[in-house]
């Protein structure tokens, strides 16, 4: 197929190019509780559907900000306003916290935050107007951040924590206000991923020698689902072809290897995107993809059954884990 030909092509030139530092796992089992995760994800939902402009998005928003201090992160808000799909300002309200580290290294890591407005796949016409829970699609990624920034304080204390890189924690809001199915109007692309678009301007327009140097970035989207399976998804092998080896590869050691698939997948309109294209970081999307699917999501995606039932503790600790040993990688 096109797409494994020109997988191999990028792979071959970006590991010229890019040379990222040589992971290894180096017998640290990095700590990461799925349980917690969990717990993260059911709180998000728990706030109701978090479209923009409404309480439970502002609620939720608040907590999160809350938990981040509480992990010991420099927490800042990023507010700004774009055009959606109607040719209305939106409201974004991106989050972003700052995690001190022991190496010069700074790493990206973000998921949205936000929810869908419609439940537009959903076969029943009466529903299709009704707000997306956002269990997997938003809380997911976000809760195993949550995670992930809850255990970056103790590593201050881990002999073997000595080298490991500084993080950013971002939460982009606004992604998935895309274009409903029952618009009228011209259907595009450039209309989802509003906050991420968002951040990556004024990440571009901030003068080089005052905007932090990020080594990568990795995206969490859809990351719960008890079937996932995450491919080479085509934008994150192209922008960021060997940090995407240097993940799988690192699945594969931690025997993970049956949810990070040896396979390509066509180009995802995500957050990730932005960040290659607008900010110029090589940046990861780890996405649950589903080919058979006419969508290429599960079955509930974009649907009322997006909630706790179709999240998997086993499936967010094969990503955490994965995800703070690559960071964690010297």
């Amino acid at each position: 197929m096109i797409y494994e030909r020109i997988f191999y092509i990028v792979i071959i030139s970006c590991l010229v190019a890019c040379q990222p530092k040589q992971s290894t796992t180096s017998g640290v089992r990095w700590p990461f509780s799925a349980d917690s995760a969990y717990s993260y994800i059911n709180k998000q939902v728990a706030f109701g559907p978090r479209v923009p402009n409404t309480a439970a998005h502002q609620d939720c928003g608040d907590w999160l900000v809350g938990e981040l201090y509480r992990h010991g992160a420099v927490v800042e808000e990023q507010h700004g306003t774009m055009i959606n799909y109607a040719g209305v300002e939106q409201p974004i309200r991106n989050i972003v916290a700052h995690f001190k580290g022991r190496s010069a290294f700074t790493i990206l890591l973000c998921a949205h935050w936000d929810c869908r407005p419609w439940s537009d796949e959903e076969d029943d016409y009466n529903n299709r107007f009704l707000p997306v829970p956002g269990a997997n699609d938003g809380a997911s990624g976000v809760g195993v951040l949550l995670e992930i920034a809850r255990q970056w304080q103790s590593l201050s204390t881990m002999e073997e924590a000595i080298g490991v890189p500084s993080i950013d924690i971002v939460f982009f809001d606004v992604e998935d206000m895309g274009t409903p199915n029952h618009y009228t109007g011209l259907q595009r692309e450039d209309t989802w991923c509003l906050g991420s678009q968002y951040w990556a301007t004024q990440y571009k327009n901030t003068p080089t020698e005052s905007r932090t140097k990020y080594q990568y970035g990795i995206l969490l989207d859809m990351v719960g689902d008890p079937s996932a399976t995450f491919p080479r998804e085509y934008f994150s092998t192209l922008y960021a072809g060997s940090y995407v080896e240097q993940i799988w590869r690192i699945a594969s050691q931690l025997g993970y290897g049956r949810y990070f698939v040896n396979q390509s997948a066509y180009p995802i309109t995500d957050d990730h995107l932005y960040v290659n294209t607008i900010a110029g970081i090589p940046c990861v999307d780890i996405i649950d993809y589903k080919p058979n699917q006419q969508t290429g999501f599960a079955e509930w995606w974009h649907t009322q059954q997006d909630d706790m039932r179709n999240i998997n503790k086993q499936t967010l600790q094969a990503v955490g884990q994965t995800v703070m040993t690559m960071i964690c990688s010297k």
